[in-house]
């Protein structure tokens, strides 16, 4: 490793200034699709919520100061003629900002209080700091003046509409500095206990470390794996609220949340370097599996919604991971994973199967982690040949793990169901040429121009090479320069933002790609790696993108493309291709 320990540059405008731990970052997004003109700190505590915004200020008029925002993993600046702005974290709930030439507002984003809404601003005497308290985070943000001079206070103790919060600006012998807090109720009043320089070196020692972990492979042939490891890094929360582990954020935009099929990405990408936080990634959903198995849709950290689930790709991912693992699980980590598999996938044949019927089904495009998929138009309770494929995985996964905690009898069991409900799927859902999805109250068949027809290529090795050699044929038809749309764009369905009815998203761009890679369609897997690689070093790591144009699309900072980059580079990087 050189000696420069910097990391990568980004643009907050897509990618949240942050850090491993902290449940607030620093950015102008503010909400979903919605970009404020200036800085602000956005905490994902009771959901995502600007709670402050920070302003450098033109020292000889008092306006807002032209600046230009530069980002590293340890270091965020202001930089304008007159002089500049720094802002670095000091610890998952604490940032240090410095600054000379350039007075700064730390003002409360909501102009308006209400006994349920707004924040509340006042001078703590107790700690001679100033305090907001956000009524929408439950959180207090505690300012303290480290030097320089509070210019001026603006609403302090102040009810209903205005502005409230403080200027500093630098006294003659100096720049001025601050600390902002985010706590709960009380602590001691805070005490610098490191320069400000030092505070940077820290920060960006922590990410080039965590880097380092997880992707030690990186060279100039895998030119955005430092960014990858920034955004699944700076995603990352402690345990706080409903988040029983250390997290990894979908993003610190608005897709804040764990879903219950993304966190299996985000666990793969992170098992040879950081083993520990990728066991917690894949358990994490599974700590709230309620009475009959189900996973939750998603969790946060104050919410748990149950109305839907996501597939169960957790065998296809478990099997994945064990192998992946740096340290390897041991026997009391095996029982309990297969303890909490097997309540999941008795979920899927008991809550999820018609009376007398052999396949599972889905409630709602939902269910499947494709929302408005176009398989889903004419029925949504539907039976597909992705979900039964991920359950025969599932199910081949659980005997797998039998075996490994000595239970041989159950082993046996969980082999005989694979192979009756890929059985099944083969006779009931193939059509000679495609796989058709059936409606479960009107016994109607149908298909679709959508890729998720085509993800029963997850089966790899144990789909009869026939069938598979259909799929791969179909799947290239997906492929644009870019990656594979989620519908072909020849469609009339096809919709360039469509969500999933066209865009290129990273799951199904890993399952495809290890589906094809096992079954021996060796050349395609390469072609759709390398140019989903592609893809994120010129675009970034978008929710999704546009399959036509590669512009990223939704949110700008999302993990599982993150790691499904980090992914797809560490086998590049592997197998030395190209």
């Amino acid at each position: 490793m050189t000696a420069d320990r910097s990391g990568p540059a980004f643009s907050v405008h897509d990618i949240p200034f942050s850090t491993y731990g902290s449940w607030f970052g620093i950015s102008p997004v503010v909400a979903e699709k919605t970009t404020a003109e200036d800085l602000h700190l956005v905490s994902h505590q009771n959901g995502m919520h600007a709670v402050v915004s920070l302003v450098p200020l033109d020292a000889a008029t008092g306006g807002r100061a032209e600046t230009r925002v530069t980002a590293t993993p340890g270091l965020l600046s202001w930089i304008g003629d007159a002089g500049r702005v720094d802002l670095a974290y000091e610890s998952p709930d604490t940032v240090r900002l410095r600054g000379a030439g350039l007075p700064l507002r730390v003002s409360a984003a909501a102009r308006t209080l209400t006994p349920f809404s707004g924040t509340y601003f006042f001078h703590d005497a107790a700690t001679d700091a100033h305090v907001f308290t956000s009524y929408e985070t439950g959180r207090r943000y505690r300012v303290t003046v480290l030097s320089g001079t509070v210019a001026d206070t603006f609403g302090s103790q102040a009810l209903g509409s205005g502005d409230r919060g403080l200027t500093v600006t630098a006294d003659s012998d100096g720049p001025w500095e601050i600390a902002i807090e985010e706590l709960d109720t009380a602590r001691p009043a805070y005490v610098r206990a490191t320069v400000f320089d030092k505070v940077v070196e820290a920060a960006r020692n922590s990410f080039a470390d965590f880097v380092d972990t997880v992707a030690p492979w990186r060279s100039s042939a895998t030119p955005a794996a430092e960014l990858a490891a920034y955004v699944v890094w700076s995603a990352t929360v402690h345990p706080a609220g409903l988040v029983t582990r250390p997290g990894v954020l979908m993003s610190k935009h608005w897709m804040d949340k764990v879903w219950s099929w993304d966190h299996c990405f985000n666990a793969l990408a992170l098992a040879p370097g950081q083993p520990g936080l990728a066991w917690d990634q894949y358990h994490l959903p599974f700590d709230h599996q309620d009475g009959t198995g189900a996973l939750p849709d998603s969790v946060t950290h104050s919410e748990v919604l149950r109305n839907f689930v996501k597939p169960p790709i957790h065998g296809w991912a478990f099997g994945h991971l064990r192998r992946r693992l740096s340290t390897p699980p041991g026997p009391v980590e095996l029982a309990e994973t297969y303890d909490r598999l097997t309540r999941w996938t008795d979920f899927w044949l008991t809550a999820r199967r018609a009376p007398g019927a052999a396949l599972p089904h889905y409630e709602h495009g939902n269910d499947s982690g494709w929302d408005n998929a176009t398989v889903f138009d004419p029925e949504r309770v539907v039976v597909t040949a992705d979900l039964a494929a991920f359950l025969v995985l599932q199910l081949r996964e659980l005997a797998e793990l039998a075996a490994l905690v000595r239970k041989p009898d159950e082993a046996r069991r969980w082999s005989r169901a694979a192979e009756a409900t890929q059985k099944a799927m083969l006779e009931q859902l193939w059509s000679g040429d495609r796989f058709v999805a059936r409606g479960v109250d009107s016994g109607n068949t149908w298909h679709s121009a959508g890729l998720l027809d085509l993800m029963p290529i997850v089966l790899g090795e144990h789909l009869p090479d026939e069938i598979s050699g259909v799929l791969a044929a179909r799947i290239e038809a997906h492929l644009t320069p870019y990656g594979l749309a989620t519908e072909l764009p020849a469609s009339p369905h096809y919709l360039s933002d469509g969500y999933w009815r066209g865009p290129i998203w990273a799951p199904a761009t890993v399952l495809v790609e290890d589906g094809l890679r096992r079954a021996g369609h060796h050349r395609l897997a390469d072609e759709i790696s390398a140019r989903f690689r592609a893809l994120c070093e010129n675009h970034g790591f978008a929710e999704n993108f546009d399959a036509l144009t590669g512009t990223g699309l939704r949110d700008r900072a999302y993990t599982w493309t993150a790691s499904g980059y980090l992914l797809l580079a560490e086998a590049h990087a592997t197998r030395g291709d190209g």
